[in-house]
């Protein structure tokens, strides 16, 4: 009934539209089930994210090597990240469009049926791994582990606050100006994706070398609040490490073990278990031997953490569960 007083609806994909609807109840249905959620907002001109999504209906959607054909519009040549499985039936797609001006199509395939990798594993000779939070370097591992040098909006904010510069002084709505923000766009997509390949990486290397993996439950947000620290706490995308770690151990059927944030792991010595009030300093200590302390101190909260995650599987083992 909308196309009659919008005559551009006509010109989309009737099952984009169907799917947008589908959205608006969800949204609903989210709001009355918790109102913390908020009430359903319309989405904004500037900030939104521009995708459309779109169901397979009597084989309007079509996918080959190096083509895709979707409804109401021609074959389109594409790049595919990887070939689907067999036996697989095409459901949907997902069409987005990122700020630089590049286009990705999601597949939603079904009937994958992948291989069981999660087995009942044996822990009596497990490899554990305890990772701590750190300003420096993303995290503090109890063994060695070899890291590259992280902090990927720092390295390039030079070049960011330049191109940013350059925007501030083109005139709104311009061919310069929307030229220009493209730009800008282009180096906070290149920052996104060298800290999502470093944290793939890291965290792929951590889940073939460990079987359980203990980490402490930080709220990254409300650090990131705290003392104004938000650039430095979420440069490295620690929260993102902690979801990578956890879903690609359960993939191969290890344990990803989340220590309570009020556990006292910086207090505890992680040899005799005994827990320090707190930590003073004499006055003749230098900046250096701070520096040193502390990152003594970090360490330890790695330690006592894998001795934690060592309690644990401890008691589990003992209760039979």
């Amino acid at each position: 009934m909308y196309k009659k007083e919008y005559s551009f609806l006509k010109e989309v994909d009737s099952l984009a539209l169907a799917n947008v609807q589908l959205h608006l109840e969800k949204a609903y249905k989210n709001f009355f089930r918790d109102p913390k959620v908020g009430f359903p907002r319309f989405k904004s001109k500037h900030h939104s994210k521009n995708s459309y999504t779109t169901n397979v209906v009597n084989g309007n959607i079509l996918v080959e090597d190096k083509r895709i054909r979707l409804p109401k519009l021609k074959w389109i040549s594409m790049k595919k990240h990887r070939e689907s499985a067999e036996n697989c039936c095409l459901k949907s797609v997902t069409v987005s469009m990122e700020p630089s001006g590049k286009y990705f199509a999601s597949l939603l395939y079904e009937g994958y049926s992948c291989e069981n990798q999660a087995a009942d594993g044996d822990y009596s000779n497990a490899k554990i791994l305890g990772i701590d939070y750190a300003m420096q370097g993303m995290a503090v591992f109890s063994e060695e582990i070899e890291l590259e040098k992280a902090g990927f909006f720092r390295r390039n904010e030079k070049r960011l606050a330049r191109e940013q510069r350059k925007l501030s002084r083109c005139v709104k709505e311009s061919r310069n100006y929307v030229r220009q923000k493209k730009k800008v766009a282009r180096c906070h997509e290149k920052i996104r994706n060298q800290r999502k390949d470093y944290l793939h990486k890291l965290s792929r290397r951590i889940t073939d070398q460990y079987d359980i993996v203990a980490v402490e439950d930080i709220d990254m947000k409300a650090m990131g609040q705290c003392l104004h620290f938000g650039k430095s706490v979420q440069d490295n995308g620690y929260g993102m490490f902690r979801n990578m770690l956890d879903y690609k151990l359960a993939w191969k059927g290890k344990k990803l073990v989340k220590i309570d944030r009020f556990f006292p792991s910086s207090k505890k010595c992680s040899k005799c278990g005994k827990i320090k009030k707190s930590w003073d300093y004499p006055k003749e200590y230098t900046a250096a031997r701070v520096e040193m302390r502390w990152t003594e101190i970090e360490m330890q909260r790695s330690i006592s953490v894998k001795r934690q995650e060592g309690c644990w599987q401890y008691k589990l083992s003992v209760s039979g569960q």
